[in-house]
């Protein structure tokens, strides 16, 4: 018992001596965790300086742009072809991917031999040869005479320009085949199954060139769709993961999200791992095929980590410290131990009789010190391998987590290559110094099944479905992009209306109802006093008190409180409305300490009103989800003293009853001589303008000019622009308080977009085009996709990771392609919008021109509104517009500060002023 114990303890010993022995030989290729955390920050510095337009062309590590823009999302389905060069053999593949309720992959392959005067003989003849595979195939499959698509998987440096386009860069492994560096490698593929089509029946559509390492990503983003980064380690190696859009200077365009191809092989090449480097890696570089180049790769794959060990093995016998110094023919020859040596000497428990027999067949006669020695060599160098790999994915794994800004990332590597499958600790050891490198990210390893070949036929599924998707996408939002010729029927037939609801003979029945005023004049800057003003138009009330200094220093200061109006009161009855109404005035009176002041008052009501004079108002119908009863067809002023008569606390001078638009013009009026027209575009829309008396035969008088409220959102209700309303402004007209009403405001206005965007959502979703087909109960809730998300999801600033976290917020958690689908919907909505309102504005112009008899006008519009001031681009839209539609009009867009409370109060001090010139 004793002598096993001492034999035991004799080995261990000896175990460790020979262990420390290599360890101290070989203490440069052992890197510590502080190293690896360095080549970390290197590679992530590469990373950027790839993706930059400046900086790539001397970046090391090329970070090629794909065009693979969407991992499978499973609805793929159809049958495919896919042919994959890049390795020892040349695979021809044939996948059928269905989705009968649960998706499915079907796979039928052959391997053809890649022989050396092919892969270093002409490009002609390699393409000729990969064409003749490929006709093989075809005939063993019966597929002669099927249209068919392919994916190309090619496993070298390409610079793409599209996704069916590459020019190779660089040979890499062993391929030399001369003339087609610095060529489409699809285009000669394409020539050379061209001649191939006629007499042998072939007809192959090449859609997609997918690098392998793309190709086994987008293999296992099927099978697991958090798959975001492949994976090959193998003869050579290479990663590639998905890139934000924005991020990659060298494709036009910030949307959603392209996978990079890093090929991370050459890192290195530019003299930034010297110091990690060995004499070894350096002699194995010098005697490569590309000498300087792929460096990082060749102290990684399984090409060289072979040649690696014999050339330590080597060097370590003839300085007498393996073999008894003594060196065989053998270990002198390159490419005598190869990776599936060394795969075989790691094995955990034959990898010492391994070891001892491949050295043995090395005509080495090895001691036991010797065969241990080895082994430990040979781990060394795979974990070097491992270690080196795991720096760089960490890298990415980093890039990723930052991209996506999240405290933990949660994501799928897809592997793929020789040296990851078959060495017995590779995996292990590259799962686990990833971990240690990146504590905050949960990483899966999947290993890809069928190999990349697979990946290049799903990346021809996906770009098939993304251009499904895309034609029927187009054409539901066909109906949103309005043709030029289209919107200038729409500012002619407005234009028709316009006239129509000045007419007195045809008043009655325009949709345009032009409601006279009352508003005779705009301020001349002689305006001075102390004015009440209200404003009733949402659900929020205010009361505000407004003091206007005239002369020089003229100036307008004012000081407002707001109030809620109820559902309850806004849908109640009219007394009840216009008694909350006189208390919240009563509160600011008593707030302000002007209780017993009989002030002048101007009542903002943004609602349609038929006025008689400047002070009284008929109400011709509620809108934006007032309908409080009793009121429609009554005077809202005479309902306001009366309800103040019931309070019998104050009273007031009720001198100006003002649609806020008509504030909006006064108020830009008061800065601008010019500003003649008023438009609102926030949740109701609206336009108003300075009209000759002459023209106005519904008012009696021919001097002069009066205000004209066009009350223009029921434009459209007789059915004149029906040819322009898709299903989905029917669906809103239909769901809306007031059917058949306001239909041009609907197509327009703030109140409605939201929802226009909700039923385009639920339509595309219903298709199978969005949120992987399931229609959430959130997106089933009227309302719940407001106007103001249009404006976020449309702004500049916002990344795509930005509008994901919007739709969650509303409980749509879809994808990245989701969020850029649904940010082209709120763009094509609220672009019909701004156009449609640009064609309405033209018109108006275009009269006031024709009217003044002018050839050309020069005209201010005085603008408010929350869709106008805060929607990214819906001013600019609107103003592109009418400049188009209007070319001999110089129209100037103002800004209105408040024109529903200065402009009230402005409005009743000008009818003040023109009161008292009448009086004397």
């Amino acid at each position: 018992m004793f002598a096993v114990h001492l034999l035991a303890f004799y080995f261990t010993k000896l175990k460790e001596d020979q262990i420390k022995k290599v360890d101290r030989y070989l203490y440069h290729l052992r890197l510590s965790d502080d190293t690896l955390r360095d080549v970390m920050a290197r590679f992530q510095a590469e990373m950027v300086k790839g993706l930059g337009r400046d900086t790539n062309p001397t970046a090391a590590v090329k970070m090629l742009p794909s065009f693979v823009r969407s991992l499978p999302d499973g609805s793929e389905k159809g049958d495919f072809l896919a042919v994959d060069l890049g390795g020892s053999q040349f695979r021809a593949l044939q996948v059928k991917v269905s989705q009968d309720g649960k998706q499915s992959c079907q796979l039928e392959s052959k391997y053809y031999p890649t022989p050396k005067e092919v892969i270093q003989g002409s490009g002609a003849e390699l393409f000729d040869y990969i064409a003749g595979c490929l006709l093989d195939f075809m005939e063993s499959k019966n597929l002669k005479y099927k249209k068919l698509p392919l994916g190309f998987t090619f496993s070298f440096p390409c610079r793409q320009t599209k996704l069916e386009e590459g020019v190779l860069l660089s040979w890499t492994k062993h391929f030399k085949a001369r003339g087609v560096q610095g060529t489409d490698v699809v285009s000669s593929l394409r020539k050379a199954l061209e001649k191939h089509k006629a007499s042998f029946g072939i007809d192959v559509d090449v859609l997609a060139l997918v690098n392998d390492t793309v190709g086994t990503m987008m293999t296992c983003g099927y099978e697991d769709q958090r798959c975001e980064v492949g994976l090959i380690i193998g003869t050579g190696t290479n990663a590639c993961y998905m890139e934000e859009m924005r991020h990659i200077d060298l494709v036009e365009g910030d949307e959603g999200r392209m996978c990079v191809n890093t090929e991370w092989g050459a890192f290195g090449d530019d003299g930034s791992l010297e110091d990690i480097r060995t004499e070894f890696d350096r002699e194995i570089d010098q005697g490569s095929l590309n000498p300087g180049k792929q460096l990082f790769e060749k102290m990684i794959s399984s090409l060289h980590l072979g040649e690696l060990v014999r050339l330590i093995l080597l060097k370590m016998t003839k300085e007498g410290l393996l073999f008894n110094g003594k060196v065989s023919t053998a270990l002198c020859t390159k490419g005598k131990i190869e990776m599936k040596h060394v795969a075989a000497m790691e094995k955990y428990k034959e990898g010492l009789s391994n070891t001892k027999e491949i050295l043995t067949e090395l005509n080495l006669f090895p001691s036991e010190e010797d065969c241990i020695a080895v082994q430990h060599v040979c781990t060394i160098v795979s974990f070097r391998s491992a270690n080196l790999c795991a720096a760089a994915l960490a890298a990415i794994l980093t890039r990723l987590k930052e991209n996506k800004r999240v405290l933990r990332l949660r994501t799928t590597v897809g592997i793929d290559g020789t040296l990851y499958k078959t060495h017995p600790q590779y995996a292990k050891r590259l799962h686990k110094v990833v971990r240690r490198l990146v504590p905050t990210c949960d990483v899966r390893f999947l290993l890809s099944t069928s190999g990349s070949t697979r990946g290049a036929a799903m990346v021809t599924a996906v770009a098939r479905r993304l251009a499904e998707q895309r034609k029927r996408i187009d054409a539901i939002l066909a109906p949103f992009r309005l043709a030029p010729a289209t919107l200038r029927e729409v500012r002619d037939k407005m234009r028709m209306e316009l006239e129509r609801g000045l007419r007195r003979d045809t008043q009655g029945t325009a949709t345009v109802k032009m409601l006279p005023t009352y508003v005779c004049g705009t301020p001349d800057g002689t305006e001075k006093g102390k004015f009440l003003a209200l404003d009733l138009g949402g659900t929020n009330f205010r009361v505000l008190l407004v003091k206007i200094r005239s002369g020089r220093r003229k100036s307008v200061r004012m000081y407002n409180k707001i109030f809620a109006i109820p559902l309850e009161i806004m849908q109640g009855t009219g007394e009840e409305l216009f008694d909350h109404i006189v208390q919240c005035i009563a509160e600011f009176l008593e707030y302000m300490g002007i209780k017993g002041a009989r002030l002048p008052l101007g009542f903002t009501f943004s609602f349609p009103c038929r006025q008689a004079s400047i002070d009284k108002g008929t109400l011709v119908g509620w809108t934006k989800g007032f309908k409080a009863t009793d009121c429609e067809g009554e005077d809202v002023v005479d309902m306001l003293r009366e309800a103040i008569k019931r309070r019998n606390e104050f009273d007031l001078d009720i001198v100006a009853l003002v649609n806020d638009t008509v504030g909006t013009m006064m108020t830009c009026g008061y800065e601008d001589p010019k500003c003649e027209i008023g438009l609102i575009a926030g949740t109701g829309s609206n336009v108003c303008y300075m009209e000759d008396m002459k023209n106005i035969e519904i008012v009696e008088g021919n001097e002069g000019k009066m205000c004209i409220n066009t009350e223009w959102g029921g434009f459209g209700d007789n059915g004149c622009i029906d040819s322009i309303r898709t299903e989905y402004d029917k669906e809103v007209d239909e769901g809306s308080l007031n059917p058949g009403k306001q239909r041009y405001e609907k197509m327009t206005s703030g109140m409605y977009l939201g929802e226009i965007v909700r039923q385009i959502l639920i339509d595309l979703t219903r298709q199978g085009l969005l949120f992987r087909g399931q229609i959430s109960e959130s997106l089933r809730k009227r309302g719940i996709f407001e106007t103001k998300f249009l404006s976020q999801i449309e702004s500049d600033r916002l990344a795509l990771l930005q509008v994901r976290r919007i739709l969650q917020q509303l409980g749509l958690d879809g994808t990245c392609e989701d969020s850029i689908v649904v940010k082209e919907v709120c763009g094509a909505v609220s672009t019909r919008a701004a156009r449609l309102c640009g064609a309405g504005l033209a018109a108006v112009v275009e009269k006031r021109r024709q009217s003044q008899g002018a050839e050309h006008l020069e005209v201010t519009i005085g603008v408010d509104g929350t869709l106008y001031k805060l929607h990214p681009h819906f001013s600019r839209v609107l103003q592109e517009t009418v400049k188009e539609l209007a070319p001999q009009c110089d129209v100037t867009f103002m800004l209105s500060e408040d024109g529903s409370g200065k402009g009230a109060a402005l409005i009743t001090a000008v009818a003040k002023r023109l009161r008292n010139v009448g009086e004397n």
